[in-house]
């Protein structure tokens, strides 16, 4: 016959891959992709870049709206970009 110790251990080990078997779930879904961490870094330095020749650009384009020496295709061109650009990660 078992002995109330040799119960007792048996049952603390069931229990423990118990809740072994529960918790692997949880640490799958934990985890990300370390493409996604890469991507989404090089996604922030491309904006953080982009934010201050976006901002020139404009400055330059306005300068030369008030000189008159501006085709409203640059115009539009810039501002596509920058609606493509900064519109893109949401």
């Amino acid at each position: 016959m078992h002995s109330l110790g040799n119960l007792y251990a048996a049952r603390l080990r069931r229990l423990a891959i118990g809740a072994l078997l529960l918790a692997a779930p949880l640490a799958a879904v934990g985890q990300t992709s370390p493409f996604m961490t890469g991507a989404s870094a090089l996604q922030t330095n491309i904006l953080a870049w982009l934010t201050p020749i976006a901002i020139i650009l404009v400055m330059v384009l306005g300068a030369m709206a008030m000189a008159n020496r501006m085709s409203w295709g640059w115009c539009l061109a810039a501002i596509l970009g920058i609606a493509i650009s900064f519109g893109a990660h949401k």
